[in-house]
């Protein structure tokens, strides 16, 4: 089953710059081949269910093998059934309705 999740994962116990965990993250989903895009609170990740999750959980072990004791993590997921669905095309969607605002 394809998903795209919003995720964001916060490394706790290892001060306030968290960049270098997002970038280990973001190199755990890009070696998984996901299609992703990246925003100021998280990121947005595409691909079929057991590949993103396994990505999840792999970001997971890598913070935590990167010194983290504890992390927090929110995600939100959506699927659908009764056509494709991709991060470019949701996003498309509402930027075509923006454009016709002008």
């Amino acid at each position: 089953m394809h998903c795209i999740i919003d995720l964001s994962v916060v490394p706790m116990g290892v001060g306030v710059s968290v960049s270098r965990y997002v970038a280990a993250c973001q190199r755990v989903f890009s070696d998984a081949g996901l299609t992703t895009r990246m925003h100021a609170h998280g990121t947005n990740v595409e691909g079929e269910w057991d590949d993103v999750f396994a990505a999840v959980k792999r970001c997971h072990e890598i913070v935590h093998e990167m010194g983290a004791p504890r992390i927090s993590a929110n995600m939100r997921i959506g699927t659908r059934t009764d056509r494709d669905q991709t991060i470019e095309r949701k996003v498309a969607s509402v930027e075509r309705l923006l454009a016709e605002d002008r």
